[in-house]
């Protein structure tokens, strides 16, 4: 059983000390356990450029055409058990690294589309995409921050679960906290989180959530899109469409269980988007033949060019 530490701070800072607190739990539990900080790898973008998705769907494997340290990373995270991240908030929310590797990971590790495209490879006698992706996974998240500036960060943390469909432990989210490795119930916290991931990867199909309830029902998110009925909410982590009530002073959010099957972190909720992409694809893919389209995407092309520093 291994348990995968990655930091996404500066070398020697909080974040990697929380997160080597993490591990030390983990290993305290019976684990294996490895550390990586993310600024010490050359990751790029995600251009969606849709090769990747091109391949996959077409029984060639799903490849990243981007030629960086991403695939080391990924190759690292597939073979854990579980994996525990420590990130640093910026201006509310994750920081751009860490973005820039959730919209790395999909669409070609997302669960559903790994299904499909298997599915497609071996009738057409192709290249088998990666199966590691679907191997169960857990894992918890820690974000790190200066100020009390920290409520989207959650929401991130669940984004970056959803495309593969691991099993989110927990998620800790501390802020005022330059001065962590002072604050003994910060550091006793960041521990216990990787004792419990530990454990919880012993016996990954039980695993559950066991952090803070949250507002939202099913995936304990506490950040909603609220529509012009302000009771009306979409959750941004899982997509559910709901209500929100305020009772006694309490906030909850309510849905219909009848349309929990919709829910993005879900299997069944991605063979929906899978769905609902081939559709668009499909379109796009009509209106590319035809001369209006063409017409219209050559306007944008002549009226400016892209300005571009001086080499």
């Amino acid at each position: 059983m291994k348990i995968l530490g990655i930091s996404g701070g500066s070398k020697n800072g909080n974040n990697d000390a929380m997160c080597k607190e993490a591990l030390m739990g983990a290993k305290e539990a019976g684990a294996e356990v490895e550390f990586i900080n993310l600024n010490e790898l050359h990751i790029e973008h995600c251009t969606g450029c849709t090769a990747c998705v091109m391949s996959l769907m077409s029984g060639k494997g799903g490849a990243c055409p981007v030629k960086d340290d991403f695939e080391w990373l990924r190759d690292k995270m597939m073979d854990a058990d579980g994996i525990v991240w420590a990130i640093p908030i910026f201006e509310k929310g994750a920081s751009g690294l860490f973005r820039t590797i959730t919209d790395r990971m999909g669409p070609r590790n997302d669960k559903a589309m790994i299904i499909v495209g298997s599915k497609i490879a071996e009738e057409s006698g192709g290249t088998m995409p990666d199966q590691r992706m679907l191997k169960e996974k857990v894992v918890s998240y820690i974000g790190i921050g200066g100020s009390d500036w920290s409520t989207r960060i959650q929401c991130d943390f669940f984004n970056q679960a959803l495309t593969p469909a691991w099993t989110v432990v927990d998620t800790e989210v501390f802020p005022w906290s330059k001065c962590i490795v002072m604050e003994d119930e910060k550091v006793k916290r960041s521990h216990q989180i990787g004792a419990d991931l530990a454990n919880a990867a012993k016996d990954i199909e039980n695993a559950k959530w066991i952090g803070d309830p949250g507002i939202c029902p099913h995936c304990h998110c506490r950040n909603f899109y609220l529509n012009d009925d302000a009771t009306k909410a979409v959750c941004c982590a899982c997509g559910l469409e709901g209500e929100i009530k305020v009772t006694d002073g309490k906030v909850s959010f309510h849905f219909d269980p009848e349309t929990e099957h919709h829910a993005h972190d879900l299997l069944s909720g991605k063979f929906i988007h899978v769905d609902d992409i081939k559709e668009n694809e499909g379109k796009l893919m009509e209106w590319k033949k035809t001369d209006e389209f063409k017409q219209k995407k050559q306007a944008y092309i002549d009226f400016i060019s892209s300005s571009k520093p001086a080499k």
